[in-house]
């Protein structure tokens, strides 16, 4: 019995070191590589989010707690990125703009970039429930967990609807920071991720619109390839309309002042129209453009610096008018 129990000790242990073993078979890939592994850009806009919301909400967090809660929103966004990297390596092979990344290069094995995203999450979620409270750890291992096996494993291949459903991953963020700050969460966070899952669609989709063909050659079933080019343009004018009404919730609300309203407003009708610019893009029969998608480029472009300004705005908006939030 004695050995039994020691051998299924031993194969429990080495389970467990598998995945770290995989990862330092790889310790010599170049830093950069498990850098890119963590998506970085992708990283920044869930960071910046986060902290918008930490900073918004109504009660202050220590300075050190509050780096430690931004430092674990990072790590579970990288977490996500590395396993998201790991099960989309095959059609991240087959893209043109993803074939160079750390797997499908051959830079990092999979089980490598496996363990590492694996250590990332569980750490994340620790040491947010440790530093902050267990609410916003909870949060953030929801965001994880609907990011790999929602978005990536169940709709990313099945569905046109993959950027629309799951883009609720990427909009929990200020939801997170906020229950880092409060240790709850009220009705102002989920008005800030209604904000970032209305914006997702016309970000993703006017990528989708220049980057149609990798898709294509990839199987992976994004709206112009689905529907086609002329429906995604008619899809991103109809959620950038969408968008610039939640956009104005906090301000319709009570929850912030004529400062962020003004902005708001400047910065939605900046994106309406980059959106008509889209949908009146000089085109083929089949919707295809025929200016090299400049007008999608563009809107891609700005849609990265809408959520950065309108974020900002709010954070400034607080700063300046001394607006607080109301929980509901």
């Amino acid at each position: 019995m004695n050995e039994r129990v020691l051998g299924q000790a031993g194969g429990a242990r080495g389970a467990c070191e598998a995945p770290l073993d995989a990862v330092l078979e790889y310790a010599g890939s170049e830093p950069r590589d498990w850098l890119l592994l963590l998506k970085p850009r992708v990283m920044s806009l869930v960071v910046y989010t986060g902290l918008i919301g930490l900073l918004v909400a109504p009660e202050p967090m220590h300075p050190v707690l509050a780096a430690i809660a931004v430092l674990c929103i990072a790590l579970a966004a990288g977490a996500a990125g590395a396993i998201n990297m790991w099960y989309d390596r095959d059609i991240d092979a087959m893209m043109r703009r993803t074939a160079q990344r750390p797997i499908p290069a051959g830079r990092i094995s999979p089980d490598a970039a496996l363990g590492y995203g694996v250590a990332l999450a569980v750490f994340s979620v620790l040491l947010m429930g440790l530093a902050a409270n267990w609410m916003a750890a909870l949060v953030l291992a929801l965001s994880i967990a609907f990011y790999v096996f929602v978005y990536t494993i169940w709709l990313k291949r099945r569905t046109p609807q993959n950027i629309v459903i799951g883009g609720a991953a990427g909009a929990f963020p200020p939801v997170i920071g906020w229950a880092a700050a409060t240790g709850s969460i009220e009705f102002a966070p989920v008005v800030l991720f209604a904000i970032i899952f209305f914006w997702t669609p016309p970000h993703f989709w006017a990528l989708s619109l220049f980057a149609h063909a990798d898709y294509a050659r990839a199987g992976v079933p994004m709206l112009p390839v689905v529907a086609g080019a002329g429906e995604t343009r008619r899809q991103i004018l109809i959620y950038t309309v969408v968008l610039i009404a939640v956009s104005l919730g906090p301000l319709a609300l009570g929850f912030s002042g004529i400062l962020y309203g003004a902005a708001a407003l400047l910065l939605g009708l900046a994106f309406l129209r980059h959106a008509l610019a889209v949908l009146r893009d000089r085109q083929d029969g089949a919707g295809g453009s025929l200016s090299g998608d400049r007008p999608a480029k563009a809107a891609f472009r700005f849609s990265i610096t809408y959520l950065f300004a309108l974020f900002g705005a709010l954070a400034l908006d607080r700063l300046v008018t001394g607006a607080g939030w109301i929980p509901i």
